[in-house]
């Protein structure tokens, strides 16, 4: 009998243990992909020539396909088959990931802005006049189409309007600049099906781990979800270095490199690796049952009633049905019951909004950083995701077991959790603050930064590209095709350089006779320049390691706040909430804090940009260069604001918290003092009663 009885209680554990392991693969994948669209922004904005404000808007869609179910979902689904609900929503986010990729298979190959009209052919030994190369039609030909058209009678300007009109119309068609479309839905299903996954997934282990294990269960969870990232930023800054059109043409033709702000990577590749990823994560989850005895519980009968008659479920299919129509009624009669009893919990309620403020500041800055370290410290896209995957991410991990273990090992309740979580926050936000004044100089490029004679001026007109070392070149001011000239300082393009002639072909070409190069104050006795732009001061690397040091051990710290805080949001609330709660946290926290901050961190950003890039059709594209200092302080400046606000809310919900845990210590020595009148009280009547029955007896003999 006893042999029988352990069968159940061993399968039950396997069981819980399964889900562990399968919440933490699922948890890898949805961070996998997560963190590959992150690494994969610079590449997205410079394949579809969109502004930082438009990707912020494309980031933020997986956000809004959260808010889309998000509270249906973790107020139903808490009632219903939770982990089936995981592994369709799985399954959702891996058609996400594979629509995301689709544009690449749509659009036509990615055509980058150059000035060189001659010697794309790798087999072509023609040589090069850039200064007097001839202008293409999608900057400065365009006027001198409609004017030539004024000129000519009514019936040629009709013609040349409707041929106009065609052309543009076929080179929308080519460029594919409405494709974006695909990347925003797919990222809106990525977001729809990672929806169950937190709320449900942390709930339904809640419900049937130890109480003292959870925090240690949810620490495994969120590191081994933390290699996600890891790996996507690692897959990111790989195919950062390949091209996008890789097998579909020669790479000799291509004149440009990965360090290019032109340059875009094999992004798509990414997304049909991370679906199939989230496809095999799906799986365990079809075979879980729909509940578990609560661990370490001996008496498990109900349980096992309660799965006995799932395996007769099969006998009663009509009864069934309708007795789940009449649970569904009953949940959806007591929604708004349920959201006014949580929302009424003051630490609830305070405790989202010190998520949201932070989470803004977060999901900025992650969204951002490698274009940050790009333009100010002159790092290319793929290195720039590389060190964040090898060097952050691991802190990460690292802090998140960390706080973890911290709780259990010392069995820190509510107070003491919360105490971890503020102390990692203004640690965190200390380091921060430091950042803020790590500068590199601006890159010297000629009329941006500099003038043509190397004196410092910034300047965000395009007029003063133009020199009077290039004034007999008619250089186009739109195209951004830069050279590294031997003296150390960048030109826009070859033609304002001045440069006369050339040799070489493909990314090996050198521009020869480049007058504004000769102009220089400083002595230079070479005259040519390079494809590309030039590298920054030698000390720049330096204050990038810096930069790196303090960036690495605040993202540890910080993380060792994580667990505790989340530990604290889920004794904060009524245990038939704790679903609902979970996922009205993350309805509000993804829109409020998830949705806006890639938004308006993105027009900001774009406002601190010096020479924005040129569309294959004319018009602006995505920006090229930006002034450093402005970018840095508008980038840092803002996400400093953010977390010195959180902490500042941290500081009065942990006040609440110690009026409530007081309020709750006197209302439990209350109720213990009640207890020992009554169990006083209790004895007294027994004795009474003993001394009556005796002097009953007494009296009888």
């Amino acid at each position: 009998m006893s042999v029988e009885s352990t069968k159940p209680r061993d399968a039950r554990c396997s069981k819980l243990k399964l889900f562990l392991a399968s919440m933490a693969f699922a948890y890898f994948a949805k961070a996998f992909g997560g963190a590959y669209m992150k690494s994969s922004i610079t590449q997205i904005e410079r394949r579809f020539d969109i502004p930082s404000s438009l990707i912020g808007v494309i980031d933020g869609s997986f956000e809004m396909g959260n808010l889309l179910v998000i509270a249906f979902v973790s107020y139903f689904g808490a009632k219903l088959h939770r982990p089936r609900l995981i592994a369709i929503g799985c399954l959702i986010m891996a058609v996400g990931c594979f629509l995301i990729s689709l544009p690449h298979f749509l659009q036509g190959p990615y055509k980058y802005e150059t000035s060189m009209t001659h010697g794309t052919d790798a087999n072509s030994t023609e040589s090069i006049a850039p200064c007097s190369s001839n202008r293409s039609l999608t900057d400065d030909d365009e006027p001198d189409l409609a004017a030539r058209a004024g000129k000519a009678d009514s019936e040629r300007s009709l013609i040349i309007s409707i041929t106009s009109c065609f052309y543009y119309l076929d080179c929308e068609k080519a460029a594919g600049s409405s494709m974006w479309v695909y990347v925003f839905l797919g990222n809106m299903l990525r977001g729809i099906g990672e929806t169950p996954i937190m709320p449900l997934g942390v709930s339904y282990l809640d419900d049937f781990s130890k109480e003292e294990n959870t925090p240690f269960y949810l620490a495994c969870i969120h590191t081994t979800g933390i290699l996600g990232p890891m790996f996507g930023y690692m897959m990111g800054s790989f195919l950062a270095k390949i091209y996008v059109d890789v097998g579909f043409v020669n790479l000799d033709t291509v004149t440009i490199n990965y360090k290019d702000s032109r340059w875009v990577g094999a992004w798509w590749l990414g997304f049909i690796a991370t679906g199939t990823i989230i496809l095999l994560s799906s799986i365990p989850f079809w075979f879980l049952p729909k509940s578990l005895p609560k661990q370490g519980k001996e008496d498990q009968s109900k349980s096992l009633e309660l799965n006995a008659d799932a395996e007769q479920d099969h006998f009663l299919p009509d009864q069934d049905h309708e007795e789940k129509e009449m649970t569904f009624t009953e949940m959806a009669k007591d929604f708004i019951p349920s959201l006014r009893r949580l929302f009424r919990n003051s630490i609830y309620s305070l405790m989202i909004l010190t998520y949201l403020v932070a989470v803004n500041g977060f999901m900025g800055m992650i969204t951002f950083k490698p274009k940050f370290m790009e333009q100010i410290y002159g790092q290319s896209a793929s290195k720039a995701i590389f060190v964040i995957g090898i060097f952050n991410l691991p802190a990460v991990a690292l802090g998140i077991i960390t706080g973890g273990f911290v709780l259990k090992r010392f069995k820190l309740g509510v107070i003491g959790a919360a105490r971890v979580s503020i102390t990692a926050s203004v640690a965190s936000f200390c380091l921060l603050a430091v950042q803020v004044f790590l500068r590199c100089e601006n890159a010297e490029v000629a009329g941006l930064t500099v003038t043509y004679e190397g004196i410092p001026d910034l300047s965000y007109q395009p007029q003063t590209l133009l020199s009077q070392c290039n004034a007999g070149c008619s250089c186009s001011m739109k195209q951004w095709d830069p050279v590294c000239a031997y003296n150390g300082m960048t030109y826009a393009s070859p033609c304002l350089a001045g440069c006369q002639t050339s040799s070489g072909i493909g990314k090996e070409m050198v521009f020869h006779n480049c007058s504004c190069v000769s102009q220089m104050i400083r002595p230079s006795q070479n005259t040519s320049a390079v494809l590309g732009q030039c590298s920054r001061k030698s000390d720049c690397d330096r204050i990038f390691k810096i930069y790196m040091a303090l960036s690495v051990v605040g993202s540890f710290i910080s993380a060792c706040g994580g667990t505790p805080g989340y530990i604290v949001l889920l004794r904060s609330i009524q245990r038939d909430l704790k679903a609902l709660a979970l996922g009205m946290q993350t309805l509000i926290v993804r829109s409020l804090g998830g949705i806006p901050p890639p938004i308006y961190f993105g027009a900001l950003i774009d406002r601190t940009c010096l020479k924005w890039g040129t569309k294959q059709c004319g018009g602006r594209g995505a920006c090229r260069f930006y002034d450093a200092d402005a970018f840095r302080w508008t980038f840092m400046g803002l996400i400093t604001g953010l977390y010195f606000l959180s902490n500042m809310m941290w500081g009065g919900l942990y006040r609440k918290l110690v009026q409530r845990q007081k309020k709750l210590a006197l209302r439990e020595q209350a109720k213990e003092k009640e207890r020992e009148e009554n169990r006083v009280n209790g004895h007294a009547k027994i004795n009474i009663a003993q001394n009556k029955d005796d002097t009953e007896k007494e009296s009888t003999i």
